[in-house]
């Protein structure tokens, strides 16, 4: 029982920065109906930025981190000025294929910057381990989970209440009609955007103190898939969920299965239950059901 537990302590930490990922993942799809499937490339270049403001120019930690969300908010700017902008009116295909070259491009610069090998961020949070019945919980799990939610919770109140989230809503709903209604479309494509490189910068970075930091971690990029489709790719809420449901999935596939047949279940597991249900439920658990009439 221990040990279970053990295991579901990981994978809710784990998974609720896979939903933070897949936050920024969710708004990109519903205003734009296009997949980003550069979003593990904004995951990386985050964390290098802030390593590097920490180890090279002895920047404390926290305000190394308010400096790499300023340059993670740019980059998402650049990118949709540059890079969607002009194609925002073409095949949603077209948007995804740019994207792909975006992922190409930045993991490139991302190896050729910085190499291929793993660097640890320094030592930020406390590492005397806390015993709880039992359960060793390292501060850094504990740090980052309150982060997440702290977050998540921000990014839940500022969609539902504010402006700007009522302005991102009804794009997504309607993007003509919210044109109509004098909401500017490009406005809500930039912040979409710069959300999403923001929030995924914030997940690298604590993904980086967990398990250290390499261009392998872009990897995260595939991982969120599951978590979107398995919570309704244009679904805020199914994102946060299914972040802590493949989160758990992952770490008792890892810790039960992978022994039993040599290792390697613990990265295909979340697309065998996505797979799963999606055979139940072909528009994810909280996704929109979508009907044309013709």
């Amino acid at each position: 029982m221990t040990f279970f537990l053990q295991m579901l302590v990981t994978g809710v930490v784990v998974g609720s920065i896979y939903g933070l990922v897949a936050l920024g993942f969710v708004l990109i799809y519903r205003a734009s109906g296009a997949l980003n499937l550069a979003n593990g490339e904004f995951v990386i270049i985050g964390p290098y930025i802030c390593l590097v403001l920490i180890t090279a120019y002895r920047i404390p930690f926290f305000i190394a981190l308010l400096i790499t969300l300023i340059f993670s908010a740019l980059l998402g700017l650049i990118v949709e000025r540059l890079v969607i902008r002009p194609i925002q009116n073409a095949p949603v295909v077209s948007v995804i294929m740019a994207t792909i070259g975006l992922s190409s491009l930045l993991g490139g610069a991302v190896h050729m910057i910085w190499g291929h090998q793993t660097r640890m961020f320094p030592k930020i949070f406390p590492t005397t381990p806390i015993n709880i019945s039992g359960i060793i919980i390292s501060p850094v799990y504990l740090w980052s989970f309150a982060i997440v939610i702290i977050l998540l919770t921000i990014f839940l109140l500022l969609f539902k209440f504010s402006k700007m989230g009522i302005a991102m809503r009804a794009v997504a709903d309607d993007r003509q009609a919210a044109m109509s209604m004098g909401i500017s479309v490009k406005y809500v494509y930039a912040a979409t955007w710069t959300i999403a490189a923001v929030v995924a910068a914030v997940g690298g970075i604590l993904l980086g103190n967990i398990n250290g930091l390499s261009p392998t971690m872009s990897a995260i990029g595939l991982t969120v898939l599951p978590v979107v489709i398995l919570g309704g790719l244009d679904s805020v809420l199914g994102a946060i969920v299914g972040g802590f449901v493949i989160g758990i999935l992952q770490n008792l596939a890892g810790g039960y299965i992978d022994p039993l047949v040599g290792g390697g279940l613990k990265e295909v597991a979340p697309f065998i239950v996505v797979l799963l249900i999606l055979m139940l439920k072909p528009y994810g658990l909280f996704g929109s059901r979508t009907i044309e009439r013709v």
